[in-house]
């Protein structure tokens, strides 16, 4: 018989995350149906969410055969019936306080960084790159951890030196720029192109450096069809793009005003789900209707 969730103590939650402790040396980490948009979390939830979450990111740990914080399979029985497919078993480990971003292509913030400076987090560019445009190898563009409802803030590499010392930073770096050449490498095979993504790392009792959270998720990186890529406008994506097409557009939402966000239709809220499963289904190459369920 399943243990209740209840049965484990609730540590903290994000806008999409749950964390229990399960024991000293394991936790329980829990995708939900949440989805943010615009630094709020958004009053409706994306049925199968937390399942495709968790389904990603179980797909590329097995792939990727790198030192990872699983410490179960997607059914161990330490995991609830009621959150069964959208949580793992995790090692408990002392989190690096760096979001470790890598990019291939240039959109987004890096954009703005590009546009302003030349360069993305002190990484300097050539001249004339656009929205979408590849860039001449990947770049390790880190940010510094925000509290819950801020934007994380982009820092460059000396940042990250004098926050967790020079030989932590370089194999970060090296860590996070190896997994993302994989990882893309994987997509283009898949048709699809990753154009950024961002990584947490933590640390074990032995001081080697672990892969956590999630991976390579459609909420953790921008996953773009090869198919009709064209540098110079923005790319459809297999992320809540539909979500943030609806929010600045027919809602009349203004985010930047104090009014919470609408609740989403019902329209919106199906083609996103159907979005996060085809995203999924295309990088991993399986049915989510094989995953697991409750």
């Amino acid at each position: 018989m399943r243990p209740s969730l209840s049965s484990y103590p609730h540590l903290a939650a994000g806008k999409v995350r749950e964390l229990h402790r399960i024991d000293d040396e394991h936790l329980l980490l829990i995708a939900s149906d949440r989805i943010s948009a615009y630094d709020h979390v958004l009053p409706t939830t994306i049925p199968d969410k937390g399942r495709v979450l968790t389904a990603m990111s179980v797909f590329f740990f097995d792939l990727l055969g790198v030192p990872n914080h699983l410490a179960g399979g997607p059914d161990d029985p330490r995991i609830p019936e009621e959150v069964l497919g959208r949580a793992l078993v995790v090692r408990s480990l002392d989190m690096v306080p760096v979001e470790c971003v890598a990019r291939g292509y240039l959109t987004g913030s890096g954009l703005i960084d590009y546009r302003a400076t030349g360069g993305v987090c002190g990484v300097p560019l050539p001249d004339g790159l656009v929205e979408s445009s590849a860039l001449p190898e990947p770049i390790f563009t880190p940010a510094a951890k925000a509290a819950l409802g801020e934007h994380d803030e982009n820092v460059d590499f000396d940042t990250v030196v004098a926050t967790v010392g020079a030989d932590r930073a370089h194999a970060l770096r090296t860590a996070t720029l190896d997994i993302y050449r994989r990882a893309a490498d994987h997509a283009e095979s898949r048709g699809i192109i990753l154009a950024d993504t961002k990584f947490e790392f933590g640390v074990d009792a032995t001081g080697t450096l672990i892969l956590a959270d999630e991976v390579l998720t459609p909420d953790s990186s921008r996953y773009w069809p090869r198919a009709g890529y064209e540098p110079g406008r923005t790319q459809p994506s297999y992320d809540k793009q539909i979500v943030r097409d609806w929010l600045t557009g027919e809602s009349g939402w203004d985010r930047t005003g104090d009014a919470p966000p609408p609740p989403l239709p019902d329209d919106v809220v199906q083609r996103t789900r159907a979005r996060y499963i085809e995203a999924y289904e295309t990088v991993s190459g399986l049915s989510f209707d094989d995953w697991v369920r409750p």
